[in-house]
């Protein structure tokens, strides 16, 4: 049976990975439990086509 404290943080790791586009999701273990979720977040910058003059 999963405890509601795993389906608290099972939630919130869905909920940071839905928010990124482009990036990662790390999750901290220490001892068997999660201590932490970090996210980082890349943004994409699109080139502007250049023209020739």
């Amino acid at each position: 049976m999963t405890h509601p404290d795993e389906i608290k943080q099972i939630e919130d790791i869905i909920k940071e990975l839905k928010k990124i586009k482009f990036g990662s999701v790390e999750i901290v273990v220490h001892n068997g439990e999660i201590i932490q979720i970090e996210k980082k977040e890349k943004i994409r910058i699109e080139k502007q086509s250049r023209q020739t003059a």
